[in-house]
């Protein structure tokens, strides 16, 4: 029942936000609602996901290959979707429009310097794309006790990247209405933020299956998916 209480839960946040945004009565309740509902079905989805991978051993090695097929889908639906933002960006920073100034940076906007926070953060983001293939070699090798180090280390340069984009958002000199600039910037890297903080719960969820045995160096489909969707991240990050 699982996809069907997701769709419905799906329909309730999208019309209870609009409902929301238009000042309609009831809006926020039913954004609410569904929220709660998509929470609650990704919760028990994915329970259900472990026992039989774990406990009941339903995952044969077909199974696991459609994993990894659709998760390979799913990570090529998110290259289309960045690709719209970076489309964007391209096509204003090459031919800015005489609305803009005719230039890029457009006239009176202070951009961040790229040498900064921003080469900072993409460094630390990249360590932990290291740190978390170092946990896939020590899952392979049969090594559990380095892996949840390396997990550990992945998530903490998670949280560090996270805190340090939000001090980026702070000192940034524009806004996300300052025009084309600013729109593309934050609706880009906001994204991305998001993607990490995804990234970094699936990490964690791996660390601790990691940690309780479940991941073993014949079956660790889960973990693989959240290294390729880490990777993915790190990737976008260096566009």
């Amino acid at each position: 029942p699982w996809p069907i209480s997701g769709s419905l839960g799906a329909l309730a946040t999208t019309v209870g936000g609009v409902m929301y945004m238009h000042s309609f009565q009831g809006g926020a309740r039913l954004l609410s609602l569904g929220l709660i509902f998509i929470l609650y079905t990704m919760f028990v989805w994915w329970r259900d996901v472990l026992r039989e991978s774990t406990l009941e051993g339903h995952h044969t090695k077909v199974v696991q290959l459609g994993l990894r097929y659709g998760f390979i889908l799913f990570i090529v639906s998110e290259v289309m979707f960045f690709f719209a933002f970076f489309w964007a960006f391209f096509h204003s920073s090459l031919a800015p429009t005489v609305e803009i100034g005719g230039i890029w940076p457009p006239k009176g906007i202070g951009v961040l310097d790229p040498w900064e926070i921003p080469f900072l953060n993409t460094l630390i983001l990249l360590s932990s794309g290291a740190a978390v293939t170092w946990a896939h070699h020590a899952i392979l090798a049969g090594k559990e006790k380095r892996a949840v180090y390396a997990l550990v280390a992945t998530v903490f340069l998670a949280l560090v990247f996270t805190g340090f984009q939000g001090m980026e958002y702070y000192q940034a000199p524009f806004t996300i209405s300052d025009s084309i600039y600013g729109s593309t910037f934050f609706l880009a890297t906001g994204f991305h933020g998001f993607h990490v903080i995804i990234g970094t719960l699936f990490l964690i969820i791996c660390g601790i299956r990691q940690y309780l045995g479940h991941l073993t160096k014949e079956h660790h489909v889960g973990f693989e998916a959240a290294a390729w969707y880490w990777h993915f991240v790190d990737v976008v990050r260096l566009f």
